[in-house]
């Protein structure tokens, strides 16, 4: 039978509920219009963002080019708008690989335990002291580069991080009553573990994989901005930030545009994150 609060008036008091702070408003929006940009950005351009335009060249902002043109006469704005879809996709599958691999090896290493525990977190810890950007940059200039061997080994490197989250967290869990009660009554350890103990992981994993999305939208544009992560040319944030530095004196807002861009980003994910975390914990709790 489930406990219900009572008022001194006798009425069943109800659980307040936490209105989202206007940060987190803030953030939503943002994330909101990011999104927007990413699946209809061929749509909301107002410009092809990859014609160039050689007798119109550098221009500063203007009514037609809100955000100036590059030196090719390339419209800003509309290479912004489109390159929204590399900013979220790439980080958004590096943060789904990174939390797949992370809980099936960390839930496993952490309910097994034993050999198996201390197998798997020797070699786990063995690439969590790598520095990842570093090591990134060395593996993809060996590998040739490209976009998607850059998401590929950034999903490498940040699974070491979810897998000692996710097994300090099974650890916590292993050690209660309902798990021991799941033992007493024959259930197998793969149901356990993925049927009872994995759901109570899901704030943090939640979190944790907005806190990835936002570390790997700018590990990867840093890539891009070194010339391994996106094509010469390619409508990508770290990309036009390294394309347009020259520009700084001519057309300050096609440098500082995408800057802006991925610093509210990366911002935004990390308030979502803490939001939905304190969310999916209290609803977690009341159940």
């Amino acid at each position: 039978m489930s406990a219900t609060a009572v008022t001194a008036s006798g009425r069943p008091a109800r659980r307040a509920r936490r209105r989202p702070s206007p940060l987190v408003l803030a953030a939503a929006v943002v994330m909101g219009l990011v999104l927007c940009c990413a699946l209809l950005g061929e749509v909301l351009a107002p410009h092809d963002p990859d014609a160039q335009q050689l007798l119109v060249g550098l221009q500063t902002p203007s009514f037609a080019h809100p955000l100036g043109t590059d030196d090719s006469g390339r419209d800003m704005l509309s290479r912004l708008i489109v390159g929204a879809r590399a900013a979220v996709v790439g980080p958004a599958l590096i943060a789904l690989g990174s939390g797949l691999v992370g809980t099936l090896v960390g839930v496993s290493a952490g309910y097994l335990g034993g050999w198996r525990d201390a197998v798997i977190m020797r070699a786990v810890d063995l690439l969590y002291a790598l520095p990842p950007l570093l090591v990134a940059i060395v593996l993809i200039g060996v590998l040739g580069g490209g976009y998607t061997v850059a998401i590929a080994i950034l999903m490498l490197l940040s699974a070491p991080a979810d897998t000692r989250i996710m097994r300090g967290a099974t650890l916590e869990q292993r050690a209660r009553p309902y798990v021991d009660a799941a033992r007493t009554v024959g259930v197998p350890p793969r149901r356990i573990m993925f049927r009872h103990i994995w759901p109570n992981l899901l704030p943090l994993l939640a979190a944790n994989a907005f806190l990835t999305f936002a570390y790997s939208l700018v590990a990867l544009s840093a890539l891009s901005f070194l010339g391994l992560g996106a094509d010469p040319g390619a409508p990508d944030w770290g990309r036009m930030l390294s394309d347009n530095l020259p520009l700084l004196q001519d057309n300050p807002a096609a440098v500082l545009a995408p800057g802006i861009a991925l610093v509210l980003t990366a911002m935004a994910m990390n308030l979502l994150g803490d939001w939905a975390y304190e969310r999916l914990a209290d609803r977690g709790r009341a159940r």
